[in-house]
C-alpha cells in the first residue's frame, strides 16, 4: 500500500484513478511515499526518507525544491501540455484586450447614468478604439505544448506567426501549422512582432535572452505573459510602457507596482484555472505518480529522464544514479555476483543525473547484492518491485 499526500485540493477526477486497495490518500500523512501539489510552497517542507516522488498538477515547478529531491532521489513529475487549452484560450483573449481597450470602455460603460446612456455611449466610445489582430505578426517565445496550440489559433484567426524555440520537440513541429514561420534567433522575434507572448519557463537562461528584450521590439508592441512573473524587469518594463515602447501589457503575475499602470491589464493567474484544465492536470499526475510507485517508469519528470519499460511479472530493480562511466556495469556486476540474469534494461541520463531499471531473474537481489548498490558513493537509490 502506497500512500499519497495531497498538499492542495486535486481534482477527484484523478484520484479516483488510484486503485484503493494498493493507495491511501492522505492529506496529513508524515511519511507519504507520494506528493501531490498544485500552488503549495514546498521549499521549506521537510522531505521524508520514505518520499518518492511529487508531482506538481500544472506544468511550473517553480514551487518544488527541485535540487534537493534530486539528491534525495525523489523524482518530480509536471503535467505539460495538461493545461494548454485553457492557456491558449487565455492568450486569445489577452491579444484582443490588449488591443482595443475592452477592460476601460466597460470600466467607463458602468460608470454612465441618466436617460441618454445610450447617446454617451455613442459619443465616447471613441476614446477606446483599437486595432484588429488579424495581418498583424505575433511572436510566440517558447513553441511548446501552449505555444503550438497558441499559433495554430492565432493563425487561424488571420495573424502572422512567428515562433521561437531553439528546443522544439519533434512532436510540436508536427502540429504546427504550415503557415507559421520559425525564426532563427530571438532577437528576430523581437524586431518583427506586433504582439509577443511568452511561454518558456523562469530560470537563468530565459532571464539573459529576454533581458534586452525592450530595448529590440517594435515601438508600440503588445505584451502577452501568462507564463511566469519575473521574466521581465518590472522597473524596466513600466519605463517602456511610459516611453511607448510597450503599448500594454497583459499579465497572469501582476505585483503591487504594475497594477496601478493604466497600461497593464492584471488578471489574477488565471491560465489554468477551468475545471477542464484542473481535471486533466489531475489526471495526468496521479497516472504519472502511480506508474512510477508500482512499476518504476518515469514521464515528465522536470530532474530525472524518461524511462519506461512495460510491466512484466517478476523483479524490477530500479537504480537512480549519477551520471558517470562504468557505473551500469557496476551495478550489472553486483547482479552477476549474486547470480542473477539481467532478462531486459533500459537507461537514460538526463544533465548530471541517470536512471536505470532492470527486469531480472534468478532470484531477488540478496541483502549483499543491495548493500553493494546502495552502499555505492554515486549510486542515490535503490528500488525492489515485485509484480
Amino acid at each position: 500500500m502506497y500512500t499519497i499526500k495531497t498538499l492542495n485540493h486535486i481534482s477527484p477526477v484523478g484520484l479516483l484513478r488510484l486503485p484503493a486497495e494498493l493507495f491511501a490518500v492522505d492529506a496529513k500523512s508524515d511519511t507519504p511515499a507520494a506528493i501531490l501539489v498544485r500552488s503549495a510552497d514546498m521549499h521549506s517542507a521537510v522531505l521524508n526518507d520514505e518520499l518518492l516522488c511529487v508531482a506538481r498538477a500544472g506544468a511550473g515547478v517553480n514551487n518544488i525544491p527541485i535540487e534537493k529531491c534530486s539528491e534525495k532521489g525523489v523524482v518530480v513529475f509536471n503535467t505539460p501540455g495538461a493545461n494548454a487549452n485553457a492557456v491558449k484560450e487565455l492568450v486569445i483573449c489577452s491579444l484582443l484586450l490588449s488591443s482595443r481597450d475592452i477592460c476601460g470602455g466597460i470600466a467607463w460603460a458602468r460608470g454612465l447614468t441618466g436617460d441618454d446612456v445610450p447617446e454617451q455611449v455613442e459619443k465616447g466610445k471613441s476614446s477606446f478604439i483599437g486595432p484588429e489582430i488579424a495581418g498583424k505578426t505575433l511572436g510566440i517565445i517558447g513553441v511548446g505544448a501552449i505555444g503550438v496550440k497558441i499559433a495554430n489559433a492565432a493563425n487561424a484567426l488571420g495573424m502572422e506567426v512567428l515562433g521561437y524555440d531553439p528546443y522544439i520537440s519533434v512532436d510540436a513541429a508536427w502540429e504546427l501549422s504550415r503557415s507559421v514561420r520559425r525564426a532563427y534567433s530571438i532577437h528576430q522575434v523581437f524586431a518583427e512582432s506586433d504582439y509577443l507572448t511568452l511561454h518558456v519557463p523562469l530560470n537563468k537562461e530565459t532571464k539573459e535572452d529576454l533581458s534586452d528584450m525592450l530595448k529590440q521590439v517594435k515601438v508600440g508592441v503588445r505584451i502577452v505573459n501568462l507564463a511566469r512573473g519575473g521574466l521581465i524587469e518590472t522597473e524596466a518594463l513600466l519605463a517602456a510602457l511610459d516611453n511607448g515602447t510597450v503599448s500594454s501589457y497583459v499579465t497572469d503575475f501582476p505585483d503591487a507596482k504594475l497594477l496601478t499602470h493604466p497600461s497593464v491589464i492584471p488578471i489574477p493567474h488565471l491560465g489554468a484555472s477551468t475545471p477542464e484544465s484542473e481535471d486533466n492536470c489531475a489526471r495526468m499526475a496521479v497516472d504519472q505518480t502511480a506508474d512510477y510507485l508500482r512499476y518504476g517508469n518515469i514521464k515528465n519528470s522536470v530532474n530525472f529522464p524518461d524511462v519506461d519499460l512495460p510491466p512484466v511479472k517478476g523483479i524490477r530493480l530500479c537504480v537512480i544514479h549519477k551520471n558517470l562511466p562504468n557505473l551500469i556495469s557496476e551495478i550489472s556486476s553486483a547482479m552477476a555476483g549474486a547470480g542473477i540474469n539481467i532478462e531486459n534494461m533500459a537507461s537514460k541520463s538526463k544533465k548530471e543525473l541517470a536512471y536505470t531499471l532492470l527486469d531480472i531473474t534468478g532470484g531477488t537481489p540478496g541483502g549483499a547484492a543491495l548493500d553493494r548498490l546502495r552502499g555505492h558513493e554515486h549510486i542515490i537509490r535503490v528500488r525492489v518491485l515485485k509484480a
